[in-house]
């Protein structure tokens, strides 16, 4: 039988958040005629295995923070049960499962065509489509996105296999006794952190020195500091050569590390070691699409392919801002550009904030130190420093005391505010507000002039001396 056959203004292949933003903005609120395609659940990476589910379990490890916190504050909270990984699994499955029927509902409202399906490209205008039953639809498209996401990697050694990447955290039925989780980025760092406040042994395994290493070197100073004194086990410069499966879903993972050979026995290895965009099968030399050496779409500004009527965004793209509300701005730009008569309308790439959902929280926008010294020169950079005792943490022990860490990094006589990096409690809420501030150029003196809020953390960056 041959394929059945669809046509449309607007094929949208990836139902994550900034591909379903394109298509519900380019349908409901332009009239296109749209259609989106995915092969797993809707809200892609951060509904199903990122952003929501982590931070929900973020929260989980930061309430037993809390509850270990309390006795300095006269209270008496006695556990009579351990943690309950698996019940507080299944309600944070339950949660999502009812994000992904909004999503789909979401569609539906702004007539959007939603097609469950493996898709690949026949040519720069028709995508075939292997439905969930075998059969195969062919789709004709004026225009089409390619908004696929990405996907972790794993290694190439001996019994890697037996590992679990970030996506496969959210799988896991009871809480480990004992991980290790190979990685320096921001995954590895917040699942280290969640791991660790929930009771599990945690081993934290990184290729150098440091990790965030793509963040300010205070930012990767204090947060390590930070997590050597919580008791966090951290292998510096360190290297995996095997893994080997010792039964009972125990495994003994081989290494090197700054101190030299070692073996280590665990119920749980996590690979963190960075991420691929999910374009394999997916039919690119069909269409001539242009990859870059890590695989990635390349586009340019406006998301544009170098094929005409072919966009990119997201983790699928080579823009360099795997967040998930980089590919939601982006999808709606492009949807304002291609249909909504707005040929100017792109995302602007810079002073995009971020946070990490550390223990303690960061949160950064704009330029790290080095990065502002060697656009503007060291002469014309200057910045402001400050590490507190957060209020919060007068009633404790000095053991007990996490450190609160700001920089601003301001260029020019007018101190033009490039950067921000902040370490403490609140970081991410106190981040939002002052990342309007520095989108609108502000300068030092305009956080100067702003009245402080007493007795706040967020009080020390508008104080900053």
């Amino acid at each position: 039988m041959a394929p059945i056959q669809k046509e449309c203004d607007y094929l949208v292949i990836g139902g994550g958040s900034g591909g379903l933003a394109s298509a519900r903005r380019a349908s409901g609120m332009y009239g296109a005629k749209t259609i989106a395609i995915e092969s797993s659940r809707l809200g892609g990476t951060c509904v199903n295995v990122g952003c929501v589910p982590k931070k929900i379990t973020w929260n989980a490890a930061t309430i037993a923070e809390t509850i270990h916190e309390a006795k300095a504050y006269g209270f008496t909270v006695q556990q009579t049960k351990p943690f309950d990984w698996t019940t507080f699994k299944h309600k944070r499955d339950a949660y999502i499962k009812r994000l992904n029927g909004i999503y789909e509902s979401n569609l539906h409202k702004d007539k959007v065509e939603y097609i469950h399906g493996r898709a690949r490209f026949l040519s720069p205008k028709s995508v075939e489509v292997k439905l969930d039953d075998g059969t195969l639809q062919s789709i004709n498209a004026k225009k089409i996105l390619i908004a696929v996401g990405g996907h972790p990697n794993i290694p190439d050694i001996a019994g890697a296999d037996l590992g679990i990447n970030s996506d496969g955290f959210f799988e896991l039925e009871r809480q480990p006794k004992r991980v290790a989780i190979i990685g320096a980025g921001y995954i590895a760092v917040e699942m280290a952190g969640m791991f660790h406040h929930l009771g599990t042994e945690t081993h934290l395994f990184i290729r150098q020195d440091k990790f965030l290493r793509t963040f300010d070197p205070m930012i990767q100073d204090r947060v390590l500091e930070e997590y050597e004194r919580q008791g966090l086990r951290v292998h510096k410069r360190s290297s995996q050569q095997s893994v080997a499966d010792l039964g009972n879903g125990w495994k003994k993972l081989a290494y090197t590390d700054a101190e030299g050979k070692g073996e280590l026995e665990i119920d749980c290895l996590l690979w963190a070691i960075g991420r691929a965009p999910e374009v394999e099968g997916l039919g690119l030399d069909k269409t001539g699409v242009k990859l870059d050496k890590r695989g990635h779409v390349t586009v340019d500004e406006y998301q544009n392919t170098n094929v005409d009527d072919i966009y990119a965004l997201g983790d699928a793209c080579d823009r360099g801002f795997e967040l998930t509300p980089v590919a939601i701005a982006a999808g709606r730009r492009l949807s304002d550009r291609l249909f909504g008569g707005q040929p100017s309308a792109k995302l602007e790439y810079d002073d995009i904030p971020s946070v990490v959902f550390a223990h303690p929280e960061v949160g950064t926008i704009g330029l790290t130190e080095p990065a502002a010294r060697e656009k503007f020169g060291d002469e014309n950079v200057k910045t402001y420093n400050t590490t507190f005792t957060d209020l919060y943490f007068t009633m404790m022990e000095a053991e007990g005391k996490s450190p609160t860490s700001y920089k601003l990094v301001c260029v020019g006589k007018e101190e033009k505010v490039v950067g921000l990096h902040i370490m403490g409690l609140g970081s991410s809420e106190i981040l939002q507000g002052f990342g309007v501030a520095i989108k609108m150029g502000a300068t030092k003196k305009d956080f100067d002039r702003c009245v402080a809020i007493h007795p706040t953390s967020a009080e020390e960056l508008v104080t900053l001396k």
